[in-house]
Parts: C-alpha cells; structure tokens; sequence
C-alpha cells in the first residue's frame, strides 16, 4: 500500500467521523496563580465544531486519491 492510498482511507475515515459526530471537545487547563503550596487552576471545556462541508470535502477528496493516486504517466 503507497502513500496516496493511506492518505485516502485516512481521509476517508476523518470526514466519515466528522459527518457522525459533528464536533469534538477537549479540556484547555491553564494555571492562573501558584502561591508556595497552594496552586490555583482552571480547566476549560473547549468544543470544536466540524462544518458538514469539511466532513464531506475529506470523503471526497480521500475516494479522489483512492481512485487517482495509483496511477502514474
């Protein structure tokens, strides 16, 4: 399997999860204050939304290179 080929599933799967999910979140930690023992933090619930046009572009583009970046010449 070459290069292109993997970029394609790659792709593929990414815009097929973004389609399903639609969003991800992560948690942003920052550290406002440390006081000798005492440390003062705060986390943060960070949401990312993943445009339906994304999703579909990465699904297209990954059949694209499926069926296009094996051939040569």
């Amino acid at each position: 399997m070459n290069g292109g080929k993997l970029a394609g599933i790659l792709l593929i799967v990414a815009g097929a999860l973004a389609l399903i999910y639609g969003s991800f979140s992560y948690t942003k930690e920052t550290h406002e204050a440390k006081l000798g023992p005492i440390e003062l933090s705060v986390s943060e619930k960070q949401t990312v939304n993943v445009p339906v046009w994304a999703g579909a572009g990465a699904i297209v583009a990954g059949i694209a290179l499926l069926a296009f970046g094996g051939r040569r010449g």
